[in-house]
């Protein structure tokens, strides 16, 4: 077990995505066949952690703890985080600071799916640093609306800008983000924007102000979904959809995870098995026995 800790954050209002998101939070939606927080989640799961905060708002809350429980079914342990108003992503480890207790960490955002073969091994080459920070350029076709990584002439990271009118690159900086245990303290000191938000931005510059900060490409083998719009969702239920009927081959599944990785036992799979009979989804989990 890694001593890392995990961190999902699946706070905001999802206004984006209103009417839908009135009474439910945006990461229990489903995506095809799971709640959206079963693939961030699963994701942490991949790079051996087990013990994970879930920030969410107070409002929200119960919802989380009605559908993943204290994790235990997993083999995790699972922490709530309440987030009284989404003030920026780099608020997440000032109210996680507690839980961290100077660990390290990997924040994945709460709306975000990663998929592709050499996945493990990727968080793995990240998860193996224990100073400073990483995270992950993915290459899109509309990098204005993220932050870009600026790369110097020698492929060595110059700065992240945060939606530029002009990018500097095509590589979009993902909502996977490993940093040490210093995470917290850098948080502390970042100033809040001209939109009154604690960027991820600002707290990435500090440790690349240091040379601190590595960024990773993922290939064309990778999929990264932001499931931010009606579209997108969409998109991301119909990807995960294609995949499971082509290859038979549940993509974002813990129980999976779990069993493979000797955090659960064959009885416990079965109970889960047996929970979601009526499914594919548990079809699928009696056929991992």
């Amino acid at each position: 077990m890694t001593d890392r800790k995990g961190i999902i954050l699946a706070g905001g209002t999802g206004s984006r995505l209103h009417p839908i998101t009135i009474g439910i939070s945006k990461q229990l939606l489903p995506i095809y066949d799971k709640p959206m927080i079963f693939y961030p989640l699963s994701v942490l799961m991949l790079a051996g952690i087990r013990e994970i905060a879930v920030i969410t708002t107070p409002h929200d809350r119960a919802q989380f703890e009605r559908t993943l429980g204290d994790g235990s079914q997993w083999g995790l342990s699972l922490t709530y985080i309440e987030q009284p108003s989404p003030d920026g992503l780099a608020q997440a480890y000032l109210l996680a600071a507690d839980f961290l207790d100077g660990a390290p960490s990997v924040m994945v955002l709460g709306d975000n799916i990663f998929f592709g073969h050499g996945l493990p091994e990727q968080l793995a080459r990240a998860g193996r640093l224990t100073t400073g920070g990483t995270v992950f350029g993915y290459r899109v076709n509309d990098p204005e609306r993220y932050g870009v990584v600026d790369f110097a002439e020698d492929g060595s990271v110059r700065a992240i800008v945060e939606k530029p009118d002009i990018p500097p690159s095509r590589y979009a900086v993902t909502g996977l983000y490993f940093l040490d245990g210093t995470a917290p303290e850098r948080a502390r000191a970042v100033q809040p924007s001209d939109r009154g938000e604690l960027e991820i931005t600002s707290l990435l510059e500090s440790y690349l102000s240091e040379g601190q900060l590595q960024v990773q490409q993922m290939g064309r083998g990778y999929a990264w979904l932001d499931t931010g719009t009606h579209a997108s969702l969409l998109d991301a239920g119909n990807f995960v959809r294609t995949l499971s009927q082509r290859q038979g081959q549940q993509v974002g599944c813990p129980e999976e995870i779990a069993f493979l990785s000797g955090w659960i036992s064959a009885a416990d799979l079965e109970a889960r098995a047996d929970l979601f009979a009526k499914t594919d989804y548990g079809s699928y989990l009696r056929g991992l026995l």
